[in-house]
């Protein structure tokens, strides 16, 4: 038996190599993971000196050989006579890892060393390797190297766990050759080529897809969800995913302030942001506890014992915190429904996404992600007559950063670093203020004194009619609109601060 070994990803290689020796394997090799084997001891042959043609071009051309890919390509009943004919003898294990492509990339931005860093042999072997899986075992990941050894060692890789390493070696150069199109057309389209292409990696099935009848499974970029995303009680859902990312993007938009949102079907539905977590999440729950009930919280912070004991008294069915205490957890040790999920970090991280898509009917749209720069509010316009006080230019803040990650058209009321009344994804921009004056007045919330922010502009001046009525002193919106000039006849008349910040932010 006759294994191919070439690594760029040394991790564990000499001990598999040395398992298969033992187990009387030939090794043949290039290289580093030649040089490595040979001074591990283990007995070992230059690809080159088994081909008896020398590696070219500076190392360009090692393994395309017809000796290599022969060796591994042929079925060893059809082809058999043929591969003795032309001298080939059999390759029965590829071992092999790619070039350290996107490393190269994120370490440099010569693009001469970033091209010598696309790899060609290894690609070609693996998919050889999967294609004729059958007859030859692929292998790609170090976590399978024990698994086949013990395989080997009782018996044989059995043919289901080959198609496993052959959808996985596939899997792996498709994913290769993605991030090699999509770093090109980055770099020389802006990230808009003919092709984009979209993977991740699987982190967990989850128990069903939005409803009971539809499947669904969490993939990650770069490793995010593996890193800070830890199950403390229960198993996440679909929808609990949804709702969490909501949470955790609006949390984490405050840095280390202490920060509670309140998260149902994506939208806030509470956020505060007070001297302590536990008067934020008070402050967060008075907007609306009918719809907190059964909703996702996000914690930019330590969820500790005297948090959870609050929470406790009413029903959430997801907490994510930035870090958790053994003795809140214990606090909910005798709720069975209810989910907690740490990141095990000081504060609440959000990925930073360049890209950002939307499944439509027959493909997907895609866009650079939005994001709300700290200038916005800093370089606003102030288009009215009066001027907002200190106070109110933090609320616009908090206001404008809420309405950016509400679904349009949206209003939000922010008042003292709380969010008290909100309306979100309606049809027009009036029905919006109007629901949300609405549900406050239900609440028996008082919006006196708020700052209103909008995340496109007012078509019309109706909306500021509404919120003068109940008390608004200050609004933050895009502008833009043709009827600019009403919007601003309407804000000074009520004696409002009105602002523009030049930049829209629609979430559709």
């Amino acid at each position: 038996m006759r294994a191919l070994i070439s690594v760029s990803d040394k991790t564990g290689v000499a001990e598999f190599a040395a398992g298969l020796a033992s187990l009387g394997w030939e090794i043949l090799s290039t290289g580093g993971t030649y040089s490595l084997l040979k001074s591990e001891g283990i007995e070992v042959k230059e690809v080159s000196e088994y081909t008896a043609s020398p590696e070219a071009f500076g190392g360009r051309i090692k393994t395309l050989h017809p000796k290599i890919h022969g060796g591994i390509l042929h079925k060893r009943d059809a082809h058999r006579d043929e591969a003795l004919a032309l001298g080939i003898g059999r390759i029965d294990l590829v071992c092999v890892n790619l070039y350290p492509f996107k490393q190269t990339t994120l370490s440099t931005d010569n693009l001469d060393e970033i091209i010598e860093n696309i790899d060609i042999g290894g690609p070609t072997m693996i998919r050889s390797a999967a294609k004729n899986h059958n007859d030859v075992i692929v292998v790609c990941e170090a976590f399978d190297y024990e698994r086949v050894l013990k395989m080997l060692k009782s018996g044989g890789v059995s043919a289901e766990f080959k198609k496993e390493l052959a959808v996985r070696a596939f899997s792996h150069t498709a994913q290769y050759d993605a991030t090699i199109a999509n770093y090109l057309n980055e770099r020389f389209y802006g990230g808009f080529g003919e092709r984009h292409f979209i993977f991740g990696e699987r982190v967990t099935r989850t128990r069903y897809g939005e409803n009971p009848h539809q499947q669904g499974a969490l993939y990650e970029f770069n490793g995010f969800f593996s890193n800070n995303f830890r199950a403390l009680k229960g198993e996440v859902s679909f929808n609990n995913l949804t709702d969490i990312n909501a949470a955790v993007k609006l949390a984490a938009s405050f840095d280390d302030a202490p920060a509670v949102a309140i998260i149902k079907h994506a939208n806030p539905c509470g956020f505060a942001v007070k001297d302590s977590l536990l008067k934020s999440y008070e402050a967060a729950l008075r907007a609306d506890p009918v719809s907190a009930y059964g909703g996702v919280i996000a914690i930019n912070g330590t969820l500790d014992e005297e948090l959870a004991k609050k929470i406790n008294e009413i029903y959430v069915e997801v907490i994510i915190a930035a870090n958790v205490t053994d003795g809140a957890l214990g606090v909910f040790e005798g709720k069975k429904r209810i989910k907690i999920f740490t990141q095990d970090n000081k504060f609440l991280v959000s990925p930073i996404d360049k890209y950002d898509f939307k499944h439509i009917e027959g493909g997907y749209i895609l866009q650079t992600s939005d994001f709300v720069e700290q200038s916005e509010i800093d370089d606003a316009k102030c288009v009215s007559s009066r001027i907002a006080s200190d106070s109110e230019v933090a609320d616009m803040r908090i206001a404008w950063q809420v309405a950016a990650l509400t679904k349009s058209n949206c209003v939000v009321y922010v008042k003292d670093g709380a969010m008290l009344a909100i309306g979100m994804g309606m049809t027009s921009r009036v029905d919006a203020a109007r629901a949300a004056c609405a549900k406050a007045a239900d609440m028996g919330i008082d919006l006196s004194g708020c700052v209103l922010a909008s995340e496109a502009f007012f078509p019309f001046r109706d909306s500021i009619d509404i919120a003068a009525r109940v008390g608004v002193k200050c609004i933050v919106e895009p502008g833009g609109s043709i009827r600019d000039s009403e919007v601003i006849e309407a804000a000074n008349e009520n004696g409002m601060a009105l602002y523009f910040t030049g930049v829209r932010h629609f979430l559709h």
